[in-house]
């Protein structure tokens, strides 16, 4: 008796402790971002912010997937102007391929290690015959190829930007 009245004693305790050390939640703003879940709270999980490259990306089905070699390029561009007009970082989540649509999502997968990255196309090259794909120095070294220089890589493209409108719609 005294062991079954220990046990209840001690559930009652650790249930008061995790609600001691919990922060309130508002259950009708849990799920929505930058709220995170009862779960997470409990736990003390801080949710990392969403990357909008790879926001739901995992979960669509690819329009198109291809094989190819990638090269990567980093300090002798960083700062210099990219074919869509923006500056290269060298540390972004960018790409450069010779004729996807520039705004394109893609991802890219190390088939050597199946490391992956999902990277936005912002300029154009490679201008190496054999190469298909360009990565900048950081997705190069998160998909774990800046020291070998050359991958082979899967692509997955998830999205192409919609077409801008033209200002005379007869052109």
């Amino acid at each position: 008796m005294k062991g079954k009245i220990f046990v209840i004693l001690q559930s009652v305790f650790l249930g008061l402790g995790l609600l001691a050390v919990t922060t309130p939640v508002n259950p009708a703003d849990a799920g929505k971002p930058g709220n995170p879940s009862p779960t997470e709270v409990a736990l003390g999980i801080t949710p990392a912010v969403p990357n909008p490259l790879n926001q739901a990306n995992h979960q669509e089905k690819p329009l198109a997937v291809w094989e190819c070699t990638t090269s990567w390029y980093g300090d002798d561009f960083d700062g210099l102007p990219t074919a869509n007009g923006e500056t290269y970082d060298m540390y972004a989540d960018t790409a450069a391929h010779p004729t996807l649509p520039l705004g394109s999502i893609v991802r890219v997968v190390n088939m050597r290690n199946h490391r992956s990255q999902v990277v936005r196309i912002n300029d154009r090259g490679p201008y190496v015959e054999g190469r298909e794909l360009d990565v900048s120095y950081e997705v190069a070294r998160k998909l774990g190829f800046d020291q070998h220089g050359l991958a082979k890589v899967r692509l997955e493209l998830l999205k192409v930007p919609a077409r801008p409108a033209t200002a005379h719609p007869g052109n």
